[in-house]
């Protein structure tokens, strides 16, 4: 039983090495390129579509509306971000059905990777939204003190997506790891379609901690503009 995908190396020369993080982590993004190019190659405006271009559509106008709840006022512009971290992460999950797939989201690199991902992500787009200065402006509200606060702030949470994503997905597929060896073949395969649905509730839930951090650095902006363009009285 391997605690994380990292202990498995596939290649190695001196210190490079080719482990399944990264093989697994490629083979997923290859095969969301290429089922995204599949389904969006023929889709169709009119009442007959595929079952592909449905389950499509399902997923993003579920994402825009979530999106929408969570304060983001232009939901469509964080779509392709967003969706794609969702997708990463539900597809890591329900592939560990396959046999020999390793999770990449099981590896702490893989799940910091995807924090960072959100910790650059949200200043910049504060920065598109805000500008620059009014994005600054927000570590020192209310007042300058609360500077050293926000940036460890920033840090801290992006820690805490890294290590909730990690502890989670690695727990599953321990739990799932253990009773294969200890008990009939009936009960494990309930704990995996458990841990399924476990999988794809963490990639919900970072995909909506992402939209409300990047809806958190783009409000600021909205009560600044509507102060600036109100006209006097």
């Amino acid at each position: 039983m391997h605690l994380s995908p990292d202990e498995i190396l596939f290649w190695q020369y001196g210190f490079v090495q080719l482990n399944a993080t990264i093989v697994f982590t490629w083979g997923v993004m290859l095969l969301l390129a290429v089922g995204a190019k599949l389904i969006t190659r023929n889709l169709s405006t009119g009442l007959s579509r595929s079952r592909w271009q449905n389950l499509l559509e399902i997923i993003v106008t579920t994402l825009v509306s979530q999106m929408k709840e969570v304060g983001l006022h232009h939901p469509r512009t964080y779509l392709g971000f967003l969706g794609t971290l969702f997708l990463f992460v539900a597809s890591c999950s329900l592939l560990t059905m396959a046999p020999g797939f390793e999770p990449p989201t099981g590896s702490l690199s893989t799940t910091v990777a995807l924090a960072l991902c959100v910790l650059v992500a949200v200043p910049l787009f504060g920065i598109e939204e805000q500008g620059l200065r009014g994005y600054l402006a927000s570590y020192v509200q209310p007042t300058v003190v609360m500077l050293p606060f926000n940036l460890i702030s920033e840090l801290s949470r992006t820690l805490a997506l890294a290590v909730r994503l990690f502890g989670n997905m690695m727990s599953g597929a321990m739990i799932i790891a253990i009773l294969l060896s200890i008990t009939p073949f009936v009960f494990p395969v309930v704990m995996t379609v458990l841990g399924l649905l476990t999988g794809m509730v963490q990639a919900y839930i970072f995909t909506i901690l992402a939209a409300v951090y990047i809806a958190a650095a783009t409000r600021v902006r909205k009560g600044t503009s509507a102060r600036v363009t109100e006209p006097d009285s």
